[in-house]
């Protein structure tokens, strides 16, 4: 079992994380259509219906997994979702397809592809799988809803932090590839 206040900040976070990218998605929709066409792994008239279809998946993984009754199926689409992203990723990058933008910042934020990625989402996907876990009947005191604001404030600010250094590291090699 695992106590109400750790599930709560990790299905905060992760909720947090799914509501994030989806609006990221959401802000210039044409742009999405256009990173995700650029993988090469719809058909090509899907692009279309995935970049409306992923978003609103992502809105309602975010609100499922706040309610313990619709938690396991919205930690079970999320990891799926989660697994099918680095696939995306790692098929791409296998084929050499290094400039590939990733479609995961929106458009200001057009960085390429990259194996850390892949970690990333495996990594991602891995904590998600803790919120299958059952939660304690342990009652909640106030300073609980302190401690998962708090953890969820400092996870969303590391998260962000680590994921910004790691994509200025992959703009950079990127351009010193391109470099003669």
């Amino acid at each position: 079992m695992l106590d109400p206040a750790i599930g709560l900040t990790l299905v905060g976070c992760f909720a947090l994380l799914f509501a994030s990218a989806a609006l990221h998605k959401l802000r210039n929709v044409a742009h999405f259509r256009e990173a995700l066409r650029a993988y090469r792994l719809l058909p090509e008239g899907a692009s279309f219906a995935a970049a409306a279809a992923l978003p609103a998946l992502e809105l309602a993984l975010a609100v499922g997994l706040l309610s313990a009754m619709t938690r396991a199926a919205a930690a079970l689409a999320g990891l799926a979702l989660l697994l099918g992203y680095a696939a995306a990723i790692a098929v791409n990058l296998a084929r050499g397809r290094r400039d590939l933008a990733c479609g995961c910042g929106g458009a200001q934020d057009s960085r390429p592809i990259a194996p850390w990625m892949v970690v990333r989402n495996l990594l991602l996907a891995v904590l998600l799988t803790v919120a299958l876990v059952p939660f304690s009947s342990r009652t909640l005191l106030p300073t609980d809803a302190l401690t998962v604001a708090a953890g969820i404030a400092v996870a969303a600010l590391l998260y962000a932090s680590l994921d910004r250094l790691l994509g200025s590291a992959a703009r950079r090699a990127a351009a010193l590839r391109t470099t003669p």
